[in-house]
């Protein structure tokens, strides 16, 4: 009876002892899902039209669980799990992988900033996605072909991240560990993004560098890659602005340079449907320029304006020569907002492809209408609407 009574007792005061942790803790569930049904020319062999339900243009469906812990003294233990998914067939955005969006713990200070461990963005995606890119690093291939190259690249696994502020610059630096045993810095990434803040006007600059082997299981880049050459490079580096010209006008403005050695940007630059391009660059270089803007003409509605043009060189052509090429793309984009959780919109663009960037839209047919592997129309216009639900 004795030990009854004693071990009555201490759960009693462990219950107290908890309650008080719980009142210091919070949690929140959180999530997007968006859907959209699009019609896009050109989207397949041949010139052939398309209508499908697809994702929205800016953001997938997603859910996830985000905490934090007050230690005292201005500390903070913290923990984020995101997965990504898709709401018109409900299946795992990244396939086996439950939380492929994010998934860290770590501690977070009032006045030093975070220090993290985990599957995290790269600070690139962090800047672009948030704030600098107007379609922040958009969902469909007509806004978000200047990404292709380092697209397997925004989720780092195995990441140790820093982010803090201090006075009118943020610092944004992460390192994902190549797990590989014997060999340090294959499949490890390092980037660094830094932005400076002055009144309206917002100036930032970034790089990033991932070393991607042949094989990459376990590595910062995942097992989904896998370069030509063991730890060849693939660098990306960026300058980035944006001006608050009103409440209700922001201008964006930047350029994207990026360099690959692996020989995967040429395949993940094409669509589906492309024809099979014969080899691959062993040193692609792309240059990309965009400008764009906010504009709030109403409370509830939305206006963002979106033009890229890229240009490539040592870009493998479809008859296995290394030549240059141009695509360009152009955005516009409306949202009305019926609460700030729920809103509707409906988006146009366009894009077109010459020399290099030819092979990269869906290729022809022959006489009797079967695929060939030759170029078809290197032009698309695309007309979505959507519904997009956060909680």
């Amino acid at each position: 009876m004795n030990k009854i009574v004693i071990t009555s007792a201490a759960c009693a005061l462990f219950a107290a002892a908890a309650s008080t942790a719980f009142a210091q803790s919070s949690v929140t569930l959180y999530g997007i899902v968006d859907e959209a049904v699009r019609y896009q020319t050109n989207a397949g062999p041949g010139g052939s039209d398309q209508v499908a339900m697809t994702s929205g243009p800016e953001t997938h469906s997603r859910w996830g669980l985000k905490g934090s812990e007050d230690l005292g003294g201005g500390w903070s233990a913290v923990f984020h799990l995101e997965n990504g998914f898709e709401a018109f067939d409900g299946q795992l955005h990244v396939p086996d992988t439950l939380f492929s969006r994010q998934a860290y713990v770590g501690l977070s200070n009032d006045k030093w900033g975070a220090l993290t461990f985990g599957r995290q963005y790269a600070p690139a995606y962090d800047t672009l996605g948030d704030i600098f890119d107007p379609l922040t690093v958009g969902n469909y291939w007509q806004n978000s072909w200047p990404y292709n190259g380092i697209g397997n690249y925004l989720e780092v696994n195995n990441a140790v991240k820093y982010k803090g502020t201090f006075y009118n610059l943020a610092i944004d630096a992460l390192y994902g560990f190549s797990n590989q045993a014997g060999a340090l810095g294959i499949g490890s990434t390092y980037a660094v993004e830094l932005t400076y803040t002055l009144g309206p006007a917002m100036l930032n600059a970034g790089y990033q560098q991932v070393s991607v082997p042949t094989s990459a299981p376990g590595s910062s880049v995942g097992s989904s890659v896998g370069s030509t050459i063991n730890g060849a490079k693939n660098t990306f580096l960026h300058i980035s602005s944006a001006y608050q010209v009103t409440h209700e006008v922001r201008l964006l403005a930047g350029w994207l340079h990026a360099q690959d050695q692996t020989g995967l940007t040429d395949g993940n630059m094409q669509q589906a449907g492309s024809p099979k391009l014969p080899g691959a660059s062993p040193n692609r270089i792309d240059d990309t320029f965009y400008v764009g803007a906010n504009w709030k003409a109403i409370p509830p509605l939305l206006f963002t304006f979106a033009y890229y043009y890229g240009h490539a060189r040592n870009a493998q052509r479809l008859d296995g020569s290394l030549g240059t090429g141009v695509n360009q793309s152009a955005t516009i984009l409306a949202e009305y907002s019926f609460s700030r959780q729920s809103e509707v919109y409906a988006i146009t663009d366009w894009a077109r492809g010459t020399g290099a960037f030819a092979a990269d839209y869906p290729g022809g047919v022959n006489s009797a209408g079967v695929p060939t592997n030759t170029i078809g129309r290197t032009n698309q216009l695309g007309v979505a609407i959507g519904l997009r639900k956060m909680f």
